[in-house]
């Protein structure tokens, strides 16, 4: 089995989140783009939920049914595998990356098709299917309008739900213009940056494709194990297009997307909307099941694709990851990511759920996987949005003690030992020193004692690599005397006397 790949086209090896986020912080138009967006639909999201008085019991609901499903995914997996095959259905397992494009690109090869339409789809953009088709001379059309963007442009993606959030109107106007012409229908002339115009660009751009497509290629938001059923929610309607036309669909699907029943479902239809767009109910919620003669395709494949995610289960703190319905509520109220953007994650998931997520189908050897865990400031309001009630900043400091300390871990189906990651040598010997000091009362004591008589000749600033964290910061002083002192001389005695 190959590494796990989370697909980014471009370089093949990314920096630091550090590194990546220093650069990004000072581009100013970026940071401007992402506060307006960011703030937009974090306003509606949360007058959207405001109208549920029973959104913390859905809440409840929605991280029961998912832990349930994680607990037995083996059997709802065969489940659904019986249920899509009794629809007329074909499934396929890929173990990883490599496997599912091998498999998409036969099936493709197969129909005698180069091209094809797609839906929206995490799950394909990890596992970088559309630079594996086109190393099989199979072209892919992305149709989604934010993935338009992203794929005329040359790009990445940088948010969830909205990928081209990093984009302007006047620079989507510019990628309209000068890239339409190559992929298809050209822009029409004197295209402005006005939104209906964009938006009339674009349909009429992937209108011939809907109509000429023979093969459709999509992900999916949830799979209904008891009928084998596959649900896709979206705004624009171009999903319903590529499900509904195409002779061949191909659905590329993680194995956590797995519901037990379609009363399971019902809770997440409400719960996903207004997470992610702050809607009531998706404009266009897609479900088929398996194919049917006389409508939508003829021919249907399910790729249930693991790519780490069987090892992810396999950590105890961190599967609550697999719980993610991909909504993007964290990323629109995390202050990192608002400032930091999307691409300084080094993957196809940003933000908080990324900084969590990538490091467990990918590993902790790599530079910027070592560094994901660390992309927090653990203030909580990931964790306070999450419709699925993931402890997103309990697992990310499981995933920092896993970085500095190393240990065993699952990789590939297999129980290795984690080496600790380079760079944390002082980092282990503060925490060493302070799990010594803070079992030995006596120890604690009398070094509080020594630093706070000490206190007049402390430094402002902390030397060698603490001076990066005191360089925007101020240290705390040192009171005068310490706590346990303050309190025998007040508190503590008063209560003797009583």
């Amino acid at each position: 089995m190959s590494a796990t790949f989370l697909g980014m086209p471009g370089s093949p090896v990314f920096p630091p989140f550090p590194r990546a986020a220093h650069d990004a912080v000072r581009d100013t138009t970026l940071r401007g783009t992402l506060r307006h967006a960011t703030h937009t639909i974090r306003a509606k999201r949360a007058a959207a939920v405001a109208e549920m008085p029973d959104w913390a019991a859905l809440r409840a609901a929605g991280r029961q049914i998912k832990d349930h499903t994680l607990r037995h995914l083996d059997r709802y997996l065969v489940r659904v595998e019986e249920a899509v095959t009794a629809a007329g259905g074909t499934v396929h397992w890929a173990a990883d990356a490599d496997e599912a494009n091998r498999i998409v690109a036969s099936l493709v090869k197969a129909t005698g098709e180069r091209e094809v339409v797609k839906v929206k789809s995490m799950a394909t953009q990890e596992i970088g299917l559309n630079e594996a088709l086109e190393a099989e001379g199979i072209r892919a059309y992305e149709t989604d309008l934010a993935e338009l963007i992203v794929q005329l442009g040359h790009d990445r993606p940088s948010h969830i739900l909205v990928p081209a959030i990093h984009r302007n109107r006047g620079e989507i106007r510019d990628i309209f213009r000068s890239e339409m012409g190559e992929w298809g229908r050209p822009a029409p002339e004197g295209l402005t940056d006005a939104p209906a115009e964009l938006a009339e660009a674009a349909r009429l751009h992937l209108r011939e494709k809907f109509l000429r497509a023979k093969v459709g290629i999509s992900g999916a938001n949830f799979v209904v194990a008891e009928t084998g059923t596959l649900v896709v929610v979206e705004s624009e309607g171009n999903g319903r297009m590529c499900l509904t036309l195409p002779e061949t669909l191909i659905s590329v699907v993680g194995i956590e997307k797995i519901v037990p029943t379609w009363r399971d479902l019902e809770v997440f239809l409400q719960t996903l909307p207004r997470s992610s767009t702050a809607e009531r109910m998706n404009p266009y919620t897609s479900m088929w099941t398996g194919t049917t003669d006389g409508d939508g395709p003829e021919t249907f494949h399910l790729v249930l694709l693991d790519n780490g995610r069987t090892d992810t289960l396999a950590d105890e703190v961190g599967r609550q990851a697999l719980r993610c319905i991909r909504c993007s509520a964290c990323l629109n109220v995390c202050p990192v990511y608002e400032r930091a953007g999307g691409h300084a994650y080094g993957s196809v998931y940003p933000g908080p759920i990324g900084a969590i997520l990538s490091p467990q189908l990918r590993g902790t050897t790599s530079e910027i996987d070592a560094s994901l865990p660390y992309a927090s400031s653990l203030c909580g309001a990931c964790y306070e949005v999450c419709p699925v009630a993931i402890d997103i900043p309990e697992v990310l400091v499981h995933l920092r003690e896993r970085v500095v300390e190393g240990g065993p871990v699952t990789r590939a189906g297999n129980k290795v030992l984690l080496k600790p990651a380079k760079g944390h040598a002082a980092e282990r010997a503060a925490m060493r020193a302070a799990r010594w000091a803070l079992t030995r009362p006596g120890a604690l004591r009398g070094g509080q004692r020594l630093a706070s008589r000490t206190r007049r000749f402390h430094p402002r600033a902390l030397p060698g690599p603490g001076r990066a964290w005191t360089g925007t910061r101020d240290l705390p002083p040192v009171p005068v005397e310490p706590f346990r002192d303050w309190w025998q001389r007040t508190h503590g005695g008063r209560e003797a006397a009583k």
